[in-house]
């Protein structure tokens, strides 16, 4: 009798397991919806989770806390338009072709941008190479539906998102920042004016949220919400400016704001109000877009990845934000300019490991989005990516691979052409001005404070090798010497930067910190909207 007993139980128990088992197993989607969000030029300090104490990102914030975060998560390039290139098509810059934005100037063209520079930048493809296989079509091809809204940057008429694999497209052209400013009208021929005064991050939002709405449940989807924000011209209402400001004022506002770089100034301090309130609109649209997963009942089978294109700007274009204690910022060679945000929210997977230390990078998404849609890979395609469905899920660990990165390109943030390999802990640029190379250990200087190239000359050798051959591989192209180049006008340029752009920045930074900054009467257009 007592035996019956215990088998009964244990056969009860196994039934139980097993049932638990299917139920787990129903839970997972043999083809999950995919929310991809892509905020521009969102630094890796710039959110209230990865560290910043001055802007507030709280809906961001939920994905990261209930998601997997890569703590060594990459973008592509330094700059838009390569970075986002390699989200589509999985490859390297030096690889796809794109390595600066489209629509800088390059060659001998250069020499009209006035910079004084010792190279001309190398040529570059303009738009998505016909032959590559978006990730939208991959996805396309296999029963999603494909919806696009924000910003494109990779290519003009005949290139926009509706003709490399996406069914809907709200917003994407070759525009690559928000030519009519953050409140309508827009001047975006992709996206119609509504109301004079409406937000553009509300309204990319609205527009994504409306699209979750409208579906069945009868195909999966791929949203791809691409910000305009954060990038300049930086906009923000007077309510949000004025929180911001207060907040800066509380915090203790600095007497100087910005320090030199090798070439320009570069913001020390996160206290700009007007780029307060445009990071904290973007997460409240992306709250928006959360909230409608929900109300429709898809959080729990929706994958949300929460990603930026390059690093924060600190120099150049709107000097907006810091990415201390990282050097540099968009448009830098250092960790400043291509360490990013990396978060990756799977519901079904309550596995305990909550942070990646693995590098990863912005190729990695497409051979990861193709794993969990069980979806075949593509290597052929997706050549510089992995999947990270098997670190997520089991904690595996993958093998250590080079990582490349190159820009012979000139920014208007201050950087210098040059190509980077990361192999470990070991990161090494090779600049082509001089033909030398900087050697970090980002271990134990992640910052980048001292360059160890000549004590470890071996380490550097071994790397400019790797980095040398596989950029020949891939048909790389480079910058060339300017034979016009004037040290004399290099050295006026320098001076000038020094002198008077340097104190114009600082003056700029505490008119907008005063308490009757008014950028003019409607606060760029804000205070159109009609109630």
């Amino acid at each position: 009798m007592y035996y019956k007993s215990i088998f009964f139980v244990l056969t009860i128990f196994l039934i139980s397991c097993q049932q638990k088992t299917k139920e787990k197993a129903s839970l997972v989607p043999d083809k999950p919806n995919i929310l991809f969000i892509l905020v521009d030029d969102l630094g890796i300090n710039d959110l209230s989770c990865t560290g910043s104490s001055y802007y507030e990102t709280p809906n961001i914030d939920r994905i990261a806390s209930e998601g997997k975060i890569f703590t060594q998560g990459y973008a592509c390039s330094r700059v838009c338009s390569p970075s986002r290139a390699s989200i589509m098509t999985g490859k390297f810059t030096a690889r796809h072709g794109i390595t600066d934005w489209i629509g800088e100037k390059s060659g001998a063209d250069w020499r009209s941008m006035n910079r004084q520079d010792k190279m001309l930048p190398a040529e570059y493809l303009h738009n998505l190479p016909k032959q590559d296989t978006t990730l939208a079509e991959a996805l396309k091809a296999n029963g999603y539906r494909t919806f696009f809204a924000g910003k494109w940057h990779l290519g003009d008429k005949g290139d926009y998102p509706e003709d490399n694999g996406f069914d809907i497209n709200i917003g994407g052209y070759e525009g690559g920042g928000p030519r009519g400013g953050y409140f309508s009208p827009y001047d975006n021929p992709k996206l119609e004016n509504k109301q004079d005064g409406e937000n553009l991050s509300m309204r990319l939002a609205n527009e994504t949220a409306s699209f979750i709405k409208k579906q069945d449940n009868k195909a999966p989807f791929f949203a791809y919400l691409a910000f305009y924000a954060v990038h300049g011209r930086i906009e923000t209402s007077e309510p949000k400016w004025n929180k911001y400001r207060d907040k800066a004022e509380k915090q203790g506002i600095a007497d100087s704001g910005f320090a030199m770089e090798r070439k320009l100034p570069i913001r020390q301090v996160q206290d700009n109000p007007v780029y307060g309130g445009l990071v904290e609109t973007m997460d409240d649209a992306v709250g928006v877009v959360l909230n409608a997963l929900k109300e429709q009942g898809l959080d729990k089978n929706t994958i949300v990845i929460f990603t930026s294109d390059n690093g924060g700007v600190a120099s150049g274009d709107s000097f907006s934000t810091s990415n201390l204690p990282y050097r540099g910022g968009k448009g830098y060679q250092w960790e400043g300019g291509i360490r990013e945000p990396y978060f990756i929210y799977i519901p079904w997977n309550h596995t305990k490991q909550k942070t990646f230390d693995y590098p990863v990078t912005g190729a990695d998404f497409y051979p990861t989005i193709l794993d969990y849609a069980n979806i075949s890979l593509m290597p052929n395609q997706h050549k510089d990516g992995v999947s990270l469905k098997p670190i997520i899920e089991n904690g595996a660990q993958l093998s250590d691979r080079p990582l490349y990165w190159h820009y012979p390109h000139y920014g208007n943030q201050g950087g210098d052409p040059a190509s980077i390999i990361r192999k470990g802990d070991w990161k090494l640029i090779h600049y082509y001005e001089n033909d030398s190379n900087e050697l970090y250990n980002l271990k134990t200087d992640p910052y980048e404070k001292s360059n160890v190239a000549e004590i470890n000359p071996t380490i550097a050798a071994s790397l400019y090798d790797n980095l040398k051959n596989w950029l020949q591989e891939v048909g790389a192209k480079y910058p060339e010497p300017d034979p016009e180049f004037d040290p004399k006008k290099r050295a006026v340029h320098d001076k000038n930067i020094v002198e008077k752009l340097w104190p114009k920045l600082e003056k700029e930074r505490m008119e907008m910190l005063s308490k009757d900054f008014k950028p003019n009467k409607d606060w760029w257009g804000s205070k159109l909207t009609k109630d």
